[in-house]
């Protein structure tokens, strides 16, 4: 089992890493906890986030920061319901994608979907930092714009993890074809953010299964250079 990293003293404490899948994207809401410490975070609450709250109730976990990889619709719609739930509760998201979170009803009327009323961002992801909750989750900061001009990957190294919204997918690589969209900038976040890290390094999508670096690395058409115009 993966580990969280390591209170001051004492050995480290398994975390989990939970996945909510649905609405029409067949978006992921994840729910990353330390099974000794209880601590938790809730990562792109979409509309798999009441799933992810009924499991926060029934383990009695103690939600630290809700965190936003990007700011896209499917990512953010459930924000609301967990802001309800949880209201002190801070919202992390890099500032590139500010500009995208307020527009977010209008990103609801494009699909013709409801219009969420998002709650303030309180905190901001800086690029090559360090965040840490409860002493047990600790995730690496990584800025890989090229899907959106915010996106941020979030690595724990301790659990042998990342997080890595829409940036890859097993099989296949983030969209560029929305505002802020970028093919060059996207590849380049991947090669320098994604395929540095160790091979074994399990990959947890915005959307699909997991996957890992490895296997993305070695399968992925888009990487492997199978089409030469994106290797």
């Amino acid at each position: 089992m993966p580990a969280c990293a390591p209170e001051a003293a004492g050995a480290p404490d398994t975390v989990l890493i939970e996945r909510f899948e649905g609405g029409p994207f067949v978006q992921n809401t994840y729910l990353v906890w330390c099974e000794e410490s209880r601590t938790a975070v809730i990562v792109d609450p979409g509309a798999g986030a009441g799933e992810a709250l009924a499991r926060i109730s029934d383990e009695e976990l103690d939600v630290q920061a809700i965190l936003l990889t990007h700011a896209h619709l499917d990512h953010v719609d459930g924000l609301p319901l967990v802001h309800a739930a949880l209201p002190e509760i801070p919202i992390w998201l890099h500032s590139a994608d500010q500009g995208l979170y307020d527009a977010a009803p209008m990103q609801a009327e494009a699909f013709g979907m409801p219009v969420p009323d998002l709650p303030p961002v309180t905190d901001r992801f800086e690029a090559g930092t360090q965040v840490s909750f409860g002493g047990s989750l600790v995730f690496d900061v990584r800025y890989a714009p090229g899907h959106v001009p915010g996106h941020v990957i979030l690595v724990a190294f301790d659990a042998g993890a990342a997080l890595v919204g829409d940036v890859v997918f097993q099989g296949n690589i983030g969209r560029t074809d929305l505002p802020g969209g970028d093919l060059a900038t996207l590849m380049r976040s991947i090669r320098d953010q994604v395929l540095t890290l160790p091979d074994n390094m399990v990959l947890h999508s915005g959307h699909g299964p997991e996957t890992t670096v490895q296997r993305e690395r070695v399968g992925n058409p888009f990487l492997n250079g199978s089409y030469s115009r994106f290797a």
